[in-house]
């Protein structure tokens, strides 16, 4: 299935320890390039969270972001660091003493401390499993999204490979009618000169003549790759790399059919050829 590597997924859970949240961002890479942020609790279940991505990505700038509010109960009591606050409030009496100007500190400061008050928060080992099936929900939703956008790919890549056939078949019905109209301008070229030519002699120019203008190679490689570019299309699996590849043999064989060819359709032709063929690679570039 033909799978685009843009696509934005979210998702969001929440329980009695708050809310978490996974937001997945992708964009075109040659290879997968993962960029992970996570908060520092959860930073051990960094190479699990990779290893989900890369089973369910294979290509794309992928920009995995994981939030996580928690959340306290409202009837939960404050705990307090009572040594901790007993030094603030030794080293504040101590400042009023050298500066009496100052007054007395403010109690909620003391309490805005980092970490004067105590929370509790869960241990990863808790979270683990919630936290990595969302993250499984996410990519699965992010998937979908990239497989809607690939059957746009598809759709519009097809048209241009039925176009490209088109085209091989008519520089194809095209070819006797080239080669018949050379050898009457050489045959008209040869009165005109009133020359007698050898008719060996003749045959043997036609012949050569015709080896420098022969495309039924070309043509033979480019009908083979359309083929393969249809079949490339109905694989499941991560097609972009070999699509760009058949492009790239594609454009190789139009370029020799428009440098060989004597004839202005012809030309014109395989000029098209090339614009169907760049049209193609453009949006290759964006699949999977």
């Amino acid at each position: 299935m033909t799978r685009s590597m843009t696509g934005f997924a979210s998702k969001e859970t929440s329980g009695p320890w708050g809310r978490c949240t996974w937001e997945l961002r992708s964009v075109n890479h040659r290879y997968l390039d993962l960029h992970m942020r996570l908060p520092d609790e959860f930073r051990a279940l960094e190479p699990k969270v990779r290893q989900r991505v890369s089973a369910r990505v294979a290509r794309g700038k992928l920009d995995c972001t994981l939030r996580f509010e928690f959340q306290r109960e409202s009837d939960a009591p404050l705990e307090l660091d009572t040594k901790r606050l007993q030094r603030l409030a030794d080293a504040c009496a101590s400042v009023s003493e050298l500066v009496p100007e100052v007054g007395n500190v403010d109690p909620l400061r003391l309490l805005n401390w980092p970490g004067v008050v105590q929370e509790h928060t869960p241990q990863l080992d808790e979270l683990e499993g919630d936290v990595l099936t969302l993250l499984d929900e996410a990519l699965k939703a992010l998937n979908e999204v990239r497989e809607r956008e690939g059957r746009r790919l598809d759709g519009f890549i097809r048209e241009r490979v039925d176009t490209l056939d088109k085209q091989v078949a008519e520089v194809r019905e095209r070819l006797p009618q080239v080669r018949e109209a050379w050898r009457a301008r050489l045959e008209e070229r040869l009165n005109q000169l009133q020359v007698e030519a050898d008719p060996g002699r003749l045959e043997q120019e036609m012949v050569i003549q015709a080896n420098r203008m022969d495309v039924d190679e070309e043509l033979d490689r480019l009908s083979a790759h359309v083929k393969a570019l249809r079949s490339i299309l109905k694989r499941r699996d991560a097609v972009g790399r070999r699509l760009d590849f058949l492009m790239q043999e594609c454009n190789r064989e139009a370029n020799t059919i428009a440098s060989k060819s004597q004839d202005s359709a012809v030309t014109g032709v395989a000029l098209e050829m090339k614009v169907a063929i760049e049209q193609i690679r453009e949006q290759v570039q964006n699949i999977e």
